[in-house]
């Protein structure tokens, strides 16, 4: 399952001086959730292009949260 991520391109592992495989433990994640997406039905193309686009928004989200932290007055005024 591993090597088919990586010929779909979800997943590139690092290679060992022997040549063996290495994966991150994010990697390991996201492999994890293609199986889930892969054990529900999903077509391996369509799991990997999911977890793109979930991992799109979610860095989309957290940069947006940073934004929104960096326009917040730094001391909001009290109400009264």
């Amino acid at each position: 399952f591993l090597r088919a991520l990586g010929e779909a391109r979800l997943i590139t592992p690092l290679r060992s001086p022997g040549g063996h495989r290495r994966y991150s433990r994010y990697q390991l994640r996201i492999a994890a959730r293609a199986r889930e997406l892969v054990d529900q039905g999903t077509p391996i193309e369509a799991a990997c292009r999911i977890i793109v686009l979930e991992d799109q928004l979610e860095e989309a989200q957290r940069i947006n949260a940073a934004y929104r932290r960096a326009a917040e007055p730094a001391n909001p005024p009290s109400a009264v």
